[in-house]
């Protein structure tokens, strides 16, 4: 461990007035998934996305196929849906560094992480539009856009030591202002 999370682990102790170190909340893995939506025939999608999401998180991703059939959205049983690579350890700190530090200022109108993005469990999950943000993609050189979903898996009991947890590392996590979401508008739907 570095010195530097080092640090950040004993002000997490210190917030949370824990005696023991292995009490402290850490992050104990990382998962990136992406789903393929209607793409999921065409090879070539398909190819980019695993492509990318392993330029993203270092390691080739596992295959998600679907468990049934579901007739409304054309799916059928064992059709991929989508990619996920589970990380720990090492590649899930450095991941996390490189997240909180390029990639959140990289993506467009930005203004920081909802706490409502924190589930019960202390882990919090974030959505990123375009993969573009990952400062391992080069625009140039991929030909198709998609989102990717990130959730922090921590050992944390409660959502207030992950909150705790999280800020010590960087994320900006914001109060969730109620005037300002019923105010924005859902840029993929075009309604407010």
């Amino acid at each position: 461990m570095t010195t530097e999370l080092t640090k950040q682990y004993a002000a997490v102790a210190e917030a949370l007035n824990l005696k023991n170190v292995h009490e402290v909340p850490v992050i104990t893995k990382v998962t990136v998934t992406t789903g393929v939506g209607k793409n999921r025939d065409n090879k070539s999608y398909l190819e980019s996305v695993k492509r990318d999401l392993a330029l993203v998180t270092g390691q080739v991703p596992q295959v998600r196929r679907a468990r049934l059939a579901i007739a409304g959205f054309n799916v059928r049983q064992d059709n991929i849906v989508g990619y996920r690579a589970t990380l720990r350890g090492k590649r899930a700190t450095d991941f996390t560094k490189r997240f909180v530090s390029v990639t959140l200022p990289r993506v467009r109108d930005f203004r920081g992480i909802s706490l409502n993005s924190l589930d019960g469990q202390g882990n919090l999950s974030v959505g990123i539009v375009e993969q573009l943000a990952f400062p391992e993609i080069l625009p140039e050189k991929t030909d198709i856009v998609f989102g990717i979903e990130v959730t922090f898996s921590t050992s944390a009991k409660t959502k207030q030591d992950a909150e705790v947890l999280f800020r010590a590392l960087g994320f900006p996590l914001t109060q969730a202002d109620e005037k300002r979401e019923e105010a924005t508008v859902d840029i993929r739907q075009g309604k407010k």
